[in-house]
C-alpha cells in the first residue's frame, strides 16, 4: 500500500537572489570567527547575494549573539541570520555555561521571531579543532552555514505561503 501513497515535499533552494541575510559574529576568538565570516560571505556571494543583501553585526562574544540576532530579526530586514562564534574549552566550567546558553538563546530567538537563525558557533575542545573547522581540513563551517541560511530563507518563505515575488516586509534603514 505504501507505493500508492502520494506525499508532497517542500524543499528550500540555494539561490540567494531576492533575500536579505544578517550575520551576527562574535569578536572573541576573532582569529577563528573572521575565517568563519569569510566562509559565510563566500557562500552567500557564490549563491548570488550582493553586498547590499548582507548586513553584518559584530558582538563582543558568543554569549551576546542571541540578543543581537533576535533584535536584528525583529527589524524585519532579514530573511535568515547566520550566528557565528567560537567557544573553546578551558580549565573551568565557564565553557559549559556559555556554550549551552548561547545555543539555547539562539534557538529561543529563532522560535520567538520566526526568522531562521543558523547556528555556526563552534564549540571545540582545542584551538586546533576550531582551526580545522574554519577552513582547513574539515572545510569552512561558515560556508556551510551560508548554504543553510539560503535554504531556510526559501523554506520559510514557502511555508509562510508567500511567493518568491511577494513584497518583503518593510526595511528600516
Amino acid at each position: 500500500m505504501a507505493e500508492n501513497f502520494k506525499s508532497s515535499e517542500t524543499l528550500g533552494g540555494l539561490n540567494a537572489a531576492g533575500f536579505h541575510f544578517g550575520v551576527v559574529v562574535s569578536q572573541f576568538n576573532s582569529f577563528i570567527t573572521d575565517r568563519l565570516l569569510a566562509g559565510a560571505l563566500d557562500g552567500l556571494k557564490r549563491a548570488g547575494a550582493e553586498e547590499k543583501q548582507i548586513e553584518i553585526v559584530r558582538v563582543p562574544g558568543s554569549f551576546e549573539i542571541p540578543l543581537a540576532a533576535k533584535t536584528l530579526a525583529a527589524t524585519g530586514r532579514c530573511d535568515s541570520i547566520i550566528c557565528i562564534g567560537c567557544i573553546l574549552r578551558g580549565e573551568t566550567s565557564h565553557y559549559d555555561y556559555v556554550a549551552s546558553e548561547t545555543a539555547r538563546g539562539i534557538q529561543l530567538a529563532q522560535l520567538d521571531t520566526g526568522v531562521p537563525l543558523i547556528f555556526c558557533v563552534l564549540t571545540c575542545d582545542t584551538l586546533e579543532q576550531a582551526i580545522e573547522r574554519a577552513g582547513l581540513k574539515s572545510g569552512n563551517k561558515g560556508y556551510d552555514a551560508a548554504l543553510g541560511a539560503i535554504e531556510m530563507a526559501h523554506l520559510a518563505r514557502k511555508l509562510s505561503g508567500k511567493s518568491a515575488a511577494a513584497p518583503r516586509r518593510s526595511r528600516k534603514r
